[in-house]
């Protein structure tokens, strides 16, 4: 049990340093940028009193070094700041934001999961054939098309044939409607979105446990096992699945990370009000305390994925807690 807790331990600690200098490297480099907040305030009409003293309110006027000390003193009572464009604190944005991202990750993941994982038992337990062939060429397809390719295909398809809304997360009038309309509502304009974040996913679950299953099925005790005569459908779905599926545990919490902060591309182009979207915004507005945030919670994000995906390879294979 030791061993458990110092190697969580070491991956958690790992995380957090993760968090701190993502965080730390996209505020200074936001400060490092030619202009600032206030510049597009320096326009006709706009006396350059007006905006030196509008610098110094938000505290643009203070040397980088002194800017960065006092954002830090906030950044360990996890206070993130106040946005500039919104003047509101980072940490409700965020929040708000980050909680539509969970959403829309956790569909693609789920999605992924249902998909990518039975063809890949298929397609790995048939070493020829029509079906296998076919779920292997599909699959490579799927990891050679990025997810902002994909949502710009998928936005063009509900563009042409009006079967799904083409970006936001509800309908106008939405608020109207029933609970029961609310969450259909919703639900219709996450397919889209959704289905772009999952499909290079899923055949990425499949390309993995495909070749684990190949590998494990080659194994003495599954050749044993069909020499006794269990049936070959009961060896591949029962005992060489909870062989083969050690590889996807280790990427998995990774995927789950990158789902949650590498949303930027199909945000952006599905109009989801999401992390990457207030990501676009702050970069576009320079508020530097904005991207920061989004930064942090980003980072956040992957590092816990990382953990988790720490977590499940120590529980699908022991050995690893003794490192």
């Amino acid at each position: 049990m030791s061993a458990v807790v110092l190697f969580l331990g070491r991956r958690l600690l790992f995380a957090l340093l993760l968090v701190f200098v993502v965080s730390s490297g996209s505020l200074l480099l936001a400060h490092l940028a030619p202009g600032d907040y206030t510049s597009a305030l320096s326009r006709p009409g706009v006396s350059p009193e007006t905006v030196a003293r509008e610098r110094e309110r938000l505290g643009l006027d203070r040397p980088l070094a002194e800017q960065y000390v006092a954002w830090l003193g906030r950044l360990v009572r996890f206070d993130l700041g106040t946005s500039f464009r919104y003047d509101r604190p980072v940490t409700e944005l965020v929040g708000e934001r980050a909680a539509n991202t969970a959403l829309l990750a956790a569909v693609a993941l789920l999605l992924a999961t249902g998909v990518g994982l039975p063809l890949g038992v298929i397609s790995g337990s048939r070493r020829a054939g029509l079906l296998a062939s076919t779920i292997r060429g599909v699959s490579i397809v799927g990891l050679s098309l990025p997810p902002l390719l994909t949502s710009i295909l998928l936005a063009l398809l509900a563009a042409r044939t009006g079967w799904f809304p083409i970006g936001g997360m509800t309908s106008i009038g939405a608020a109207e409607l029933s609970g029961a309309g609310r969450l259909a509502d919703l639900s219709w304009h996450l397919v889209l979105p959704a289905a772009a974040l999952a499909l290079p996913i899923a055949a990425t679950l499949e390309r993995l446990l495909a070749r684990s299953m190949t590998e494990t099925l080659d194994e003495p005790f599954i050749l044993a096992a069909l020499a006794r005569g269990i049936s070959r459908r009961r060896v591949v779905w029962r005992h060489a699945l909870r062989v083969a599926i050690r590889p996807v545990a280790g990427i998995y919490g990774i995927i789950v990370g990158s789902l949650l902060s590498g949303s930027f591309a199909v945000e952006i182009v599905a109009s989801w009000p999401g992390l990457g979207q207030l990501m676009y915004e702050a970069l576009i507005s320079r508020d530097v305390h904005l991207v920061a945030g989004c930064a942090a919670i980003g980072s956040l994000f992957l590092a816990c994925g990382n953990l988790l995906s720490d977590v499940g390879l120590t529980v699908a294979d022991p050995r690893l807690r003794d490192e």
